[in-house]
């Protein structure tokens, strides 16, 4: 999963990107001081990995992750190339979905590009960069159909489609508002477009508002109330929290979050915003070589849930033996799953759920 974090200049998005990915990128008290893309990648916190490890001896343990892109401050007028705003928004266009951050806190001594803080202001004005590059590419893309046309009328179906997509930018509405058909939605998949992303609302709020989440921040209270009515998600969180959580031990970190009065940090608030926005589960296989958190799309059949693990296993499908985590926590061991009947022979057919325990059985 790839997660890019974007917003205006000096909103926190490298303290952030630093604090949840503890890989040393550049953060400063002004704009553009990140140029290229910083990556870093996280693990998914799984508590059941833990615990069927112990379970199966294994050697190791290798659970999901995700891919965050720290990505440069856009700027009014990105989309024609201030603040080098296209080789900017040409990164985006690389991941699954947008973490936009929003500065919803006052502080004198951080520089805000616009001379004031407005979270509603800060998001229309990144949206409208994003929408403004989706256009241009679309109207680009819309004279070679016309051109193509000529000589191949199965064009016209995409023509048409451009049409949509470009009316919808025009009324300043983001693509992902129209309700498309599949046969639409496969062809704007090569397109890329900013606008088609899912959206991840990230309020950097002040460390004192951290012990309510937020609620008694009048400028979160405005960035929830916009996210509801996009359908997007959002999650409050403080980038300082972040960073000093980031220098703590384990032990030590839940004991600061226990004093903060929050069930867990705001990096593990959106990877779990970031699992529900992109429809995603894990299911786990585990044995004494390793036991691993697989990541796929909720629907997922298990033939395609094997070929996450190796395309012979989904080609040479046999049947999945799977048993929920619940029932193994619960009763202690496979063994005893096996015994009382609970470990399940599923077929071709069989869906996935999330924390389904499998092991796979294939002929090649």
């Amino acid at each position: 999963m790839k997660l890019g974090i974007v917003g205006l200049p000096n909103v926190g998005k490298s303290t952030l990107f630093n604090a949840i990915t503890k890989s040393g990128a550049e953060s400063a008290n002004y704009p553009f001081c990140t140029i290229e893309p910083n990556t870093g990648m996280v693990t998914v916190p799984d508590e059941r990995l833990e615990y069927l490890s112990s379970m199966s001896n294994s050697t190791k343990i290798i659970p999901a992750t995700v891919q965050f892109f720290d990505i440069a401050g856009l700027v009014r007028g990105s989309s024609k190339g201030e603040g080098l705003g296209n080789q900017f928004l040409s990164h985006i266009r690389e991941v699954e979905a947008i973490i936009h951050m929003v500065r919803c806190f006052d502080d004198d001594n951080v520089i805000h590009v616009d001379g004031s803080v407005d979270p509603i202001r800060d998001i229309e004005t990144i949206q409208l960069e994003l929408m403004l590059a989706d256009l241009e590419l679309l109207e680009k893309r819309k004279v070679r159909v016309e051109k193509g046309l000529k000589g191949d009328k199965s064009l016209q179906k995409e023509l048409d489609l451009l049409k949509i997509l470009i009316d919808c930018l025009e009324k300043e509405k983001p693509i992902i508002s129209l309700d498309l058909e599949q046969e639409q939605r496969s062809i704007i998949s090569g397109y890329s477009l900013l606008t088609a992303k899912k959206v991840i609302y990230v309020a950097n709020i002040k460390e004192e508002d951290v012990s309510d989440q937020g609620e008694s921040n009048e400028y979160y209270q405005q960035v929830k109330d916009f996210a509801k009515a996009e359908g997007a998600e959002i999650v409050p969180i403080s980038a300082k929290i972040e960073e000093d959580l980031s220098t703590l031990s384990e032990e030590e970190k839940n004991e600061f979050l226990k004093e903060l009065g929050i069930p867990m940090s705001g990096l593990d608030q959106l990877i779990k915003a970031s699992y529900h926005l992109l429809g995603l589960i894990s299911f786990i296989t585990t044995g004494e070589v390793e036991t691993r958190a697989w990541t796929i799309t909720k629907g997922t059949k298990a033939p395609q849930a094997a070929g996450k693990i190796h395309s012979d296993i989904e080609r040479g499908f046999i049947r999945a033996e799977t048993v929920s985590f619940e029932i193994l926590k619960e009763l202690g061991s496979m063994a005893a799953a096996k015994e009382k009947g609970l470990v399940r022979s599923e077929g071709k057919e069989y869906v996935v759920q999330d924390g389904d325990v499998i092991l796979f059985r294939f002929n090649v």
